[in-house]
């Protein structure tokens, strides 16, 4: 591993620790050459899955760009980072758990939103603004009103 802070190559493990369930491991380490600490967290390389968008093209799904785009939907909520990172494995663990290699841009938005939804409702309609692309106002008031009545029945 290399030192974030001097670059140096050699470092020692000091303390691991299995996190998210056994799904990947914190390593605490210390470089030799500089002494400061710094850590890492390994897990097992996933499988390469595509996504379909709406357009045809298909691309590699990137846990990256999907935790950048909640990251923006929740800026100024009060959403952890860690929630959604939690998330986005959900995310993973559902495109594992499918037997289909390939996944609709629309099944993983739609999945989502329904879990944001439930998390933070102004970071919810600000990701289906651009989800679904609204176009004018009256499409941003749509998706509140259709928001409050949801919440009046309950769901």
């Amino acid at each position: 591993m290399i030192c974030p802070y001097c670059h140096g190559s050699e470092d020692k493990v000091i303390d691991t620790r299995s996190v998210r369930g056994g799904e990947s491991i914190r390593r605490r380490r210390e470089c030799l050459s500089c002494r400061r600490r710094f850590t890492t967290y390994e897990r097992v390389e996933p499988e390469l899955f595509r996504v379909i968008k709406a357009d045809g093209r298909r691309e590699a799904f990137s846990r990256q760009k999907l935790l950048d785009g909640l990251l923006k939907a929740c800026e100024k909520r009060p959403v952890s980072v860690t929630e959604l990172e939690e998330m986005v494995d959900e995310v993973e663990t559902m495109l594992h758990a499918s037997k289909a290699r390939e996944l609709t841009s629309g099944s993983i938005g739609e999945y989502v939103m329904s879990r944001l939804r439930l998390l933070d409702e102004v970071a919810y309609v600000r990701f289906a603004s651009v989800y679904r692309r609204f176009r004018d106002a009256e499409a941003f008031q749509r998706e509140v009103e259709d928001l409050q009545r949801g919440r009046k029945r309950g769901e």
